[in-house]
């Protein structure tokens, strides 16, 4: 991502667009980093947001509303008491900086207009939010400074406001193609990229890497290896075209998950897409980032027990794979008995060694074999054929062991791909309960949870009016394909790997080679290979699926079916039905 110096500068421009004239009706700070404005505007209400965290700094227009807790924190309180009802004046930010300063119109305790300015700096580790009065004193911040700390700008109430340290790095806004080419025939790193960021300020690595993709063909261009020339004017047409006309642009995975933002198109990482505004991109990428950091945080125990399982299943796999390897030098054993059975008269009892031929080697070469002084000779022949015995079942006791668990493995490694794909915590709770009732996990016996109603089947239409069930689970996967589909329905699945089972509810027509496709589509997205293009499913009638005999969750068997090759989709028209559900989630 790429929250850097220009694109807040573009981001308060969108807030000055859509904030005129506000003023403060509410103040809520919904976490210790989070603060909520909501804003009185003339073109309607507004919430800005600002977010003071350290590993997410950000600040802009926002459409969520955060749960407040039930007691505001001291700074919540400080901020309505001088703030409340003030109108927003100004907003404004020194250059190069990711800082920014609100102006507020207020009255204070006697009745007087007074100006109080509300200063956000987002500049990682040491972001803070100031409250100031009109001589430039803080009245609180939001984390204190002290004077002994080892921070060179002290913030403590009563104190002057201290300005960041002036960038001391050129304004790319003022330079010209002069001072490109002087750049890049200067002395300093070898990569255009990085002398983008030594010699401009207000710039990302990101940023600076599209420039010189731009300019260059690639983000790795090496100054020696470029035309300096044609290079300087590319450099100058990008910045000034994206400082002058910033827009919200956002590379996304294939899951639709927004990976990266910037102020320019992002190109360094295949196709990208330009939001509405600058706050509804930060919008959708923190709440898609958090809600997953949330959920996978909530299932983080389940998917460590999984994960402890799954690494304990192969140690034991590992050890049965070398104890079967060695049953297959059975046949040795079987020999030996023949040859002491036909050498009998040759042992006395108490030896640990005889000297016998060998008559299954064609040079009847003299072997000497081991044996117990504590048996008798027809005990010790005997043993040799008891072994031989023992590794022919054990071959197949391990090779039935094996199976089981693999097929074990198999299975494990499916929930925790399930766990990856889980979006809610009935998801999460749906496969707990499968766990539970798979004996992996035990149930809370002094806990109860809040009882969820059973979860439906993903449900999406095709463009020819199909619908189409996804499996959530292991457990859902085997109620649709055996409870829900009829036999004449189709059944889809992404081939070889985990993933979900889909069905095509076909009503007794035969549905198009479209509906087909984007169901194809819709599994191979909800697969364990749903990043990779060009992917094999798997199409058959639901009659032709078989559950395995004792098989875990989910697992089937089928022989008749063909193969579609599809790129993972999930943008199928949304049934009516589960749009509500899904929003709900």
């Amino acid at each position: 991502m790429a929250f850097d110096a220009f694109f807040l500068t573009a981001v308060l421009d969108e807030i000055r667009e859509k904030t005129a004239g506000a003023r403060i009706e509410k103040i809520h700070q919904p976490s210790r980093d989070t603060l909520l404005l909501h804003l009185k505007c003339q073109s309607g209400r507004q919430k800005l947001m600002f977010v003071a965290n350290p590993t997410a700094p950000r600040l802009h227009l926002t459409e969520a509303t955060p749960e407040n807790p039930p007691e505001p924190p001291m700074f919540c309180m400080l901020l309505r008491k001088h703030l409340s009802g003030a109108r927003l004046n100004d907003i404004s930010q020194p250059p190069m900086e990711r800082c920014a300063t609100f102006t507020f119109d207020c009255i204070d305790e006697m009745g007087d207009a007074v100006q109080k300015k509300l200063v956000a700096e987002l500049m990682g580790r040491t972001c803070n939010l100031y409250l100031l009065d009109p001589d430039g004193r803080i009245i609180d911040c939001l984390r204190r400074v002290g004077l002994d700390e080892t921070s060179k700008r002290p913030a403590l109430p009563g104190m002057y406001y201290q300005q960041p340290d002036v960038i001391q790095k050129a304004n790319p806004i003022d330079w010209d193609f002069d001072d490109y080419m002087t750049m890049l025939s200067g002395t300093g790193a070898d990569l255009v990229a990085e002398r983008l960021m030594d010699k401009l300020g207000g710039l990302s690595p990101l940023v600076c890497r599209e420039a010189a993709l731009f300019a260059a063909g690639d983000t790795d261009a090496r100054i020696e290896a470029v035309d300096i020339p044609a290079t300087a004017e590319k450099l100058k047409i990008f910045l000034t075209e994206h400082l002058s006309h910033p827009k919200p642009w956002y590379y996304a995975t294939a899951d639709g998950t927004p990976k990266q933002f910037a102020f320019c198109p992002i190109r360094q990482y295949g196709e990208c897409t330009e939001a509405e505004s600058f706050g509804g991109l930060l919008d959708h990428y923190y709440i898609v980032r958090d809600r997953r950091d949330a959920i996978r945080q909530k299932g983080q125990a389940v998917r460590k027990t999984v994960q402890n399982l799954c690494q304990r299943l192969k140690r034991k796999l590992a050890i049965q794979e070398k104890e079967l390897l060695a049953t297959y030098d059975r046949e040795r054993l079987r020999q030996l008995g023949d040859i002491l059975t036909a050498n009998i008269h040759r042992i006395q009892k108490g030896q640990t060694t005889v000297t016998v031929e060998d008559f299954y080697d064609e040079n009847m070469s003299m072997i000497e074999v081991a044996i117990s002084p504590i048996l008798s000779p027809q005990q010790n022949a005997a043993k040799f054929y008891k072994d031989y015995t023992r590794m022919k079942n054990a071959e197949k006791e391990l090779s039935r062991q094996m199976e089981l668990g693999e097929q074990e493995l198999t299975y494990l490694q499916s929930v925790l791909e399930e766990l990856d794909r889980a979006e809610s915590e009935a998801e999460l709770e749906e496969i707990r309960r499968e766990l539970q009732d798979g004996g992996y996990v035990r149930a809370d016996s002094g806990k109860k949870r809040m009882k969820q109603g059973k979860l439906p089947p993903l449900r999406f239409e095709s463009t020819d009016g199909y619908p189409i069930y996804v499996g959530r689970n292991n457990r859902q996967n085997d109620e649709l394909t055996f409870k829900l589909a009829r036999k004449d329905d189709l059944w889809l699945h992404a081939q070889k790997v985990h993933g979900s089972h889909v069905i095509i509810s076909c009503g007794g027509t035969t549905p198009p080679d479209d509906t087909v496709t984007q169901a194809a589509q819709l599994a191979a997205f909800y697969a364990e290979t749903k990043g990779g293009q060009n992917l094999p499913v798997d199409v058959t009638q639901v009659r032709q699926v078989k559950k395995v005999p004792s098989g875990k969750p989910g697992m089937v068997i089928y022989h008749t079916y063909r193969t579609v090759i599809v790129n993972p989709y999930k943008d199928i028209v949304v049934d009516p039905l589960n749009a509500e559900h899904k929003q709900e989630e």
